[in-house]
């Protein structure tokens, strides 16, 4: 591996952890609502081991040659994402309320929600797929291993990205239930948007 194209990944993954999206709103939703941000973001990060592996193993490339199974996935992610975010919308103050005691003790889903927001997340999935190959030298490791390396750069930046994502927003955001209500609610419009947003893209490539 050349330390160059390391380094110029590493650039680019922590960019791409910093720009915010479904992942940021799911960290926020955890820290507002959760009694521990460490299960669900211990599941988004989960879930991006999980794709590097499919990536460096070659199913990622795989996958892209087959249209129907990458818009299968890509129509599930964006499904869930617009699961979540109605959740979030359209509940009320109360149900909010009585769903977090009842969310924050069960930290087993805590951790497959965030595992399923970061691993079917179609457009993580599609720019790891896009992205891991172009930082990769034909000599030196095997690709796969260099891919795997790399990966675990992205996957070491989201963990410290979201983990202070979700704790900046429990500690200024949750003594705050006006803020937090707004909050949750507009996390709620960003996970919606984003999944709808990537299902009219599919409906358009339809057309």
């Amino acid at each position: 591996m050349e330390w160059s194209l390391v380094l110029g990944f590493w650039v680019v993954a922590i960019l791409l952890a910093f720009t915010p999206g479904a992942d940021w709103a799911y960290a926020i939703a955890a820290g507002l609502r959760a009694k521990s941000v460490v299960p669900s973001v211990a599941g988004m990060v989960f879930g991006y081991v999980v794709v590097v592996v499919v990536v460096a193993v070659g199913l990622g490339a795989l996958i892209t040659r087959y249209p129907v199974a990458l818009t299968g996935l890509t129509v599930a992610g964006s499904a869930y994402l617009i699961y979540l975010g109605l959740s979030a919308l359209f509940n009320s103050a109360a149900h909010i309320e009585a769903s977090d005691r009842e969310f924050g003790d069960n930290r087993v889903a805590q951790f497959f929600r965030g595992a399923g927001v970061s691993g079917i997340n179609p457009k993580g999935v599609l720019l790891l797929i896009a992205l891991l190959p172009q930082f990769t030298t034909p000599h030196g490791w095997p690709s796969s291993m260099q891919m795997l390396a790399l990966g675990g750069l992205h996957i070491l930046d989201v963990a410290v990205v979201y983990f202070c994502v979700a704790i900046l927003a429990r500690r200024m955001l949750r003594s705050r239930p006006r803020a937090s209500m707004f909050v949750t609610k507009f996390a709620g419009v960003v996970m919606t948007l984003i999944g709808a947003g990537i299902l009219v893209e599919q409906a358009v490539k339809l057309l």
